[in-house]
């Protein structure tokens, strides 16, 4: 009876206080502007399907690929074994669905087995990639610190769960042929369960099968409620965030509409251009972005989906010829600076100002004048995460609300507008090359 309220306890608090953190996270996402992402339906789903739940865009690098589709595999099947354990301990059952399954329960629970090794060999593998060979993506600069520790704090946290898992059943294997004189017939387990725990008394079994089950299980809330405060918050948000993707062509760039409309009606020869807006019409949006409350709520849902794989910076152009610039530390600005803002206005409420921005404070200018709008990194995502348009945005910003732009660029723009082409010739001069001899 103290054993099952204790569960209870644990359960509430554990899915209590991860509801409470999903509410932050939502509320934060909720902060950006409006866009609209829900046409086109089917494609959405199938682009979801194709690039969260099958994983496609991970295999363009086929080892990472295979060892993370083994954890991913691990994560998925393993919920099966976690609602067992959830009501045996709601009602003080011991492996509650065997009886009822039948042969059925030996195999999943076998094949969740071999997952788990798998998954362990894909975690040491892991830990090795990062700290031992530490691949240059996975070791610049912006990992240092509290980036690097949450990613080996998780994989430290799946070794942990993993022997729990093999505790529970090894001892539970070796005590239950002690009871019965029969085999569960795992296929791990049965032949760990005698190699580790054969010789030791009932009550001894009992003991380790009680750590392997309440390890498992204050391991699962852990890794729950640890959830939003880490990168691997995208094993949540890889699925709608792919869903809500952007479905037009890369490069594709965005128009703002009060802009739009101000060029139709100087294009209009019969509009007044000196009549006042509207009654109650809204004030004009920011020109860009300089803050997380400027980008879209999809901007922000892309910054909590963020993987911190790398795999963006590793392509970019900009980043390899040795510029500030990585797409990578774009997304875990804005998530830091969102995390920031959001909580403020939580507790101080929503019309407080810290002074602080994104742009400035977190992202320097240099960082958005080295991007290519190449796509590079929108086409690498393994979530379909895009970087660029929040560079777009905060660059818009720069030359719109601030004129400032580097003075190269000033120079092409000022020949586009006189020339109609970047060069400093006029339309009449470009041509003549044909007519020398």
């Amino acid at each position: 009876m103290v054993s099952t309220i204790l569960f209870l306890l644990l359960l509430i608090g554990g899915f209590g206080f991860f509801g409470w953190n999903v509410y932050k996270v939502r509320s934060n996402i909720r902060l950006g502007r409006d866009i609209e992402r829900t046409d086109n339906k089917a494609e959405r789903w199938k682009t979801m399907l194709l690039v969260a739940f099958g994983q496609q865009k991970m295999f363009t690098r086929l080892v990472p690929a295979l060892l993370h589709f083994a954890l991913y595999a691990a994560f998925v099947i393993t919920q099966i074994e976690l609602i067992e354990i959830i009501v045996d301990g709601i009602f003080g059952a011991h492996r509650f669905f065997r009886e009822s399954l039948g042969g059925f329960y030996t195999f999943i629970i076998s094949f969740i087995e071999i997952l788990s090794v798998l998954a362990l060999v894909a975690t040491i593998a892991f830990l090795y990639r990062r700290n031992l060979l530490k691949l240059p993506r996975l070791n610049m600069k912006e990992m240092n610190g509290w980036p690097k520790m949450d990613a080996n704090m998780i994989l430290f946290m799946e070794l942990i769960l993993v022997t729990c898992i093999f505790t529970m059943n090894g001892a539970d294997e070796v005590m239950h042929k002690m009871k019965t004189g029969e085999s569960y017939g795992f296929s791990i387990s049965s032949f760990m369960g005698p190699l580790f725990f054969d010789g030791m008394s009932l009550e001894s079994l009992h003991i380790f099968e009680r750590i392997g089950w309440w390890g498992h299980i204050l391991m699962v809330f852990a890794f729950l409620n640890y959830l939003p405060y880490s990168k691997h918050f995208h094993i949540l948000l890889a699925f709608p965030n792919t869903y809500y993707s952007n479905l037009e062509k890369k490069g594709r760039f965005t128009n703002m509409e009060s802009v739009t409309t101000e060029v139709k009606l100087m294009m209009d020869p019969t509009a007044d251009p000196f009549a006042a807006p509207p009654e109650g019409a809204a004030e004009p949006q920011r020109f860009g972005a300089k803050d997380v409350t400027d980008l879209t709520w999809k901007n922000l849902m892309d910054s909590y989906t963020c993987t911190e794989c790398g795999r963006c910076t590793s392509s970019c152009p900009a980043n390899v010829t040795g510029k500030l610039l990585s797409p990578r530390k774009i997304m875990m600005d804005t998530r830091d600076r969102l995390t920031e803002v959001g909580d403020n206005r939580r507790k101080y409420g929503n019309d407080h100002d810290d002074g602080k921005s994104l742009l400035g404070d977190y992202i320097k200018e240099e960082e958005l004048w080295a991007c290519t709008s190449c796509n590079a990194c929108v086409q690498e995502c393994p979530v379909n995460i895009d970087p660029l348009s929040i560079i777009l945005d905060l660059r818009r910003f720069l030359v719109m609300e601030e004129s400032k732009i580097p003075t190269e660029l000033a120079g092409m723009l000022t020949n586009i507008e006189n020339n109609g082409a970047p060069w400093q010739f006029s339309p009449t001069d470009r041509l003549n090359w044909a007519n020398e001899d």
